[in-house]
């Protein structure tokens, strides 16, 4: 195992494209503005989250298509989408058309679980299959199955009718998801706090997401995230095909500050301070643990980074963008990574 921190290869960041509800263009069109200037930053990937019933984008699949025509190179990603609220077939032939229109840039992550607040939406989502739905692995083992060309029915042929005083027309039906986009089942992401999830990701051949969020699944403190960390990305790796090869990205809250106006510099250190209690200790029922968000000049993140034990083991990143600043604030944070962290962690811009 390495004990150096790796250079880093592919630099990415992630959004929750938050908009006003009285205007909720703007925020749309800042999202793609802000992927665009990932684009000409060398920014490798750009990832968008999934909010549903919230103020962040709902359809990141739809936002990504229009982000595919005005970007020719960076990779699109979302981190993640929760399969709860997907049908895996239609899903599939989303994922594949967009994957189609980029070019093949498209890289879905996925995850487990029911729907947030599910007893609440279920009328609205499953009003006749709530009881009877699974949340689980085999929601993505079917997904994977459909994206990677397994029939997604028990008919395939051609179909005739005769037109009057015409020739006949004939329509072909598929027994796969159309349009097929063969390089996509490669690129498809597990997004898991979790050994078990790990795991599952590796052994079914995927490329893993680890965020800022794991699960302290031993009952006992002091808990650890980078450790912790550490052994998700191992018992990833362990179980897939590709072992130490296999692809993973980390995704930390990361706030470069050396542009930043002083008002600024004060906004992101007061929102980091608001979030730092909840990384002390385990959150909740699912016993979530946080890691600190990293806030400074990128000489002084690079450091706390190359001591992270995780950060180590990986080679791609996608760092979180902070979910309230504004517009003209993911500008500078944005233009710090590409011109002064990414260097500073041994990364070469793209294009």
């Amino acid at each position: 195992m390495p004990s150096t921190a790796r250079p880093l290869r592919k630099l990415g960041f992630l959004t929750i494209g938050l908009f006003d509800p009285a205007d909720p263009a703007r925020g749309h069109e800042s999202t793609l503005e802000i992927i665009e200037l990932g684009e000409r930053l060398g920014f490798d990937s750009a990832w968008l989250r999934h909010r549903h019933l919230q103020y962040g984008i709902s359809s990141p699949v739809a936002v990504l298509a229009a982000a595919s025509q005005r970007t020719r190179r960076i990779e699109l990603g979302t981190a993640v989408t929760p399969l709860g609220w997907e049908n895996p077939l239609r899903l599939a032939e989303d994922l594949a058309t967009v994957d189609v229109l980029s070019g093949g840039r498209l890289n879905p992550g996925v995850s487990v679980g029911p729907p947030m607040h599910f007893e609440h939406v279920k009328g609205a989502l499953y009003p006749d299959t709530a009881e009877s739905e699974e949340f689980g692995y085999e929601r993505v083992r079917r997904l994977l199955d459909l994206v990677r060309g397994k029939p997604a029915s028990d008919f395939g042929g051609a179909e005739g009718f005769e037109a009057t005083r015409r020739p006949p027309h004939v329509e072909y039906t598929s027994d796969v998801v159309q349009p097929h986009s063969p390089g996509l089942g490669r690129r498809m992401w597990y997004g898991g706090g979790s050994l078990g999830s790990a795991r599952w990701a590796g052994e079914h051949g995927m490329n893993f997401l680890t965020s800022s969020v794991v699960r302290a699944e031993q009952p006992d403190g002091p808990w650890d995230f980078a450790e912790i960390q550490l052994s998700l990305v191992r018992e990833f790796r362990a179980h897939h095909p590709d072992g130490e090869a296999a692809r993973v990205s980390q995704g930390l809250v990361v706030i470069p500050t050396d542009s930043a106006s002083p008002e600024q510099r004060a906004k992101y250190a007061a929102y980091a301070d608001g979030r730092l209690p909840r990384t002390a200790s385990p959150q909740g029922p699912g016993r979530l643990l946080f890691a600190p968000d990293l806030v400074g000049g990128s000489e002084q993140i690079a450091e706390r980074l190359r001591a992270h034990a995780a950060f180590r083991e990986v080679d791609e990143v996608a760092f979180a963008l902070p979910f309230t600043f504004e517009h003209e604030d993911y500008v500078q944070i944005l233009t710090d990574m590409a011109t002064r962290l990414g260097p500073a962690l041994g990364w070469r811009p793209a294009g």
